[in-house]
């Protein structure tokens, strides 16, 4: 494999000076030097063709000995410099001191033939001085699902960090995944990630919480440097850089609710600071549409809750301007970034309105619809993905009640409800009209945002039970079928399916946690 590597957050940062890797405080440097343990049998479970190319690595590369071996951290190539960061975080509201890459280590940065940078990081393997009380592993069922919706959520078009490669490690994890004292051991397995950066916000608490002033500042400016450079220079950098970062948040957000999709943990940790979605743990999406649906039963008060989720982002940057004020000699630039993110996610709000209902871009009735057919699609326990999926395939002229049947998880909701379906279909054909939009327009604006496939967790955990049994075809039909999620598929309609009732209340479905 020839991989080009720069290392510029080593080579740039503040190095950890103590060489042991022991759990320990680490002040004054933001990463660790330290090498991965190595597995007894990697095996490459799948790869991500499209990540393979943008790295310049062919299928058959993938597919050697040295890319399993490489990638399950038996081996490393000529220039990686492998090791982990130094953050803290917020944890469901409170300060929780320094974290770290407890089971992330980072291989190296490698500049790609077109110029673009990806960090590469093995999710699994093995302690680092972050770790605190875990072993730095990861189990096949967590593997699986952070390979799989990284991909989804890419081809999707939501920021994200990729995945390049699931391995397996040939070794046992023990796991207790609800914490209610069912240890019991599960397959472990590696998956490679791939960013532009890691950086999350945590990243600059720490030192600010330390009063390491000089440090943040160097942080912050080796980030506009390598992630926004547009900046580079400007006597108002910091106050761009944070405005910046407030609009890219405001923006995920909005797109994380166009799909239902729920992050489950959303700690000042887990915010990425380029606004990609970071850390698939209890992640979820919706099914019936319920703002307060959250699947991590580590989250008992609802913290995270899909509907929560555009405020707990704007938590999260207070936080963050907190830790950022000592840079500045006046609050209001922070200020004003902040409210920035209320109006770049108002306005992203009112976009995706129009586009989910296939109306003219700023049509002043389209959030008003949407609110209330959200409302509805609540009470009457309606498949979101399915409902938007109809609105958007079916000629709205010959849109009925009847026409929505395959999107209801309650029969006597459906008859309850079925009046006001009926009053908001007229009113939004209503709205259609007085816009002039042609059908063929509203139903192309409409299949580009509503996603026909969305990557469910009923459908995770099925292809997870049968990887523990020995048959991984599942992961790689779902891998295929998540590259083109706003399309009709050749034999997709097993997977766009409800919720089987079976998986409303099952683990790895609708109940996870943040054990990996």
């Amino acid at each position: 494999m020839n991989l080009a590597f720069d290392n510029c957050f080593t080579t740039q940062l503040p190095q950890d000076p103590n060489p042991l890797n022991q759990r320990r405080q680490v002040t004054g440097a933001l990463w660790s030097a330290v090498e991965p343990s190595p597995v007894p049998a990697p095996r490459l479970i799948a790869a991500s063709p499209d990540m393979l190319a943008t790295l310049g690595l062919s299928p058959q590369e993938a597919q050697s000995e040295t890319f399993a071996e490489v990638f399950a951290g038996n081996r490393l190539l000529p220039g990686m410099q492998s090791h982990a960061s130094n953050y803290g975080g917020h944890q469901f509201g409170s300060w929780a001191g320094q974290l770290g890459d407890g089971r992330a280590i980072t291989l190296g940065e490698v500049r790609v033939p077109d110029g673009a940078h990806w960090v590469l990081q093995l999710k699994g393997a093995g302690q680092t001085p972050y770790s605190r009380m875990g072993d730095g592993r990861a189990v096949l069922r967590s593997s699986i699902r952070e390979f799989l919706c990284s991909e989804a959520m890419h081809h999707l078009g939501i920021p994200t960090t990729r995945a390049l490669s699931l391995v397996a490690t040939g070794e046992s994890v023990m796991r207790d995944m609800f914490y209610n004292g069912h240890t019991r051991p599960e397959p472990g397995a590696i998956v490679c990630r791939a960013a532009p950066t890691f950086l999350r916000f945590g990243h600059f608490e720490l030192p600010a919480s330390r009063g390491d002033i000089g440090l943040l500042r160097q942080l912050v400016e080796f980030c506009i440097a390598h992630d926004f450079p547009h900046l580079v220079g400007r006597d108002d950098r910091h106050a761009a850089w944070f405005a910046e970062v407030a609009e890219r948040t405001a923006k995920l957000m909005a797109e994380w609710m166009r799909v239902g999709f729920v992050h489950g943990v959303m700690n000042t940790d887990n915010l990425g600071i380029t606004g990609l979605t970071i850390d698939y743990g209890p992640y979820g999406w919706l099914d019936d549409y319920d703002p307060d649906f959250t699947p991590n039963t580590s989250d008992r008060q609802g913290r995270y809750r899909f509907g929560f989720q555009p405020r707990i982002a704007l938590w999260n940057l207070q936080q963050l301007a907190v830790a950022l004020s000592p840079l500045f000699d006046d609050a209001a630039p922070l200020h004003a970034a902040l409210q920035h993110y209320g109006q770049t996610y108002a306005q992203a709000e009112r976009d995706n309105a129009c586009k989910k209902l296939g109306l003219p871009a700023d049509n002043p009735q389209a959030l008003d619809l949407m609110r209330r057919l959200q409302g509805w699609m609540q009470a009457a326990e309606v498949d979101m993905t399915l409902f938007f999926r109809t609105l958007s395939e079916q000629a709205a002229d010959d849109l009925r009640p009847d026409s929505f049947s395959e999107s209801f998880y309650s029969q006597e909701k459906r008859l309850a409800h079925a009046d006001a379906l009926n009053t908001w279909l007229a009113d939004y054909r209503s709205a259609l009209e007085h816009s002039a939009q042609s059908e063929t327009d509203r139903s192309r604006i409409c299949c580009a945002a509503n996603p026909r496939f969305i990557l469910r967790n009923w459908l995770v955990q099925s292809a997870i039970e049968q990887a523990e049994q020995g048959d991984e075809s599942a992961i790689h039909s779902l891998l295929e079928l998540l590259r083109n999620p706003y399309q009709v598929q050749p034999g997709d309609t097993a997977y766009i399916a409800r919720r089987p009732e079976t998986a409303r209340h099952k683990p790895g479905c609708s109940m996870l946690s943040c054990s990996s």
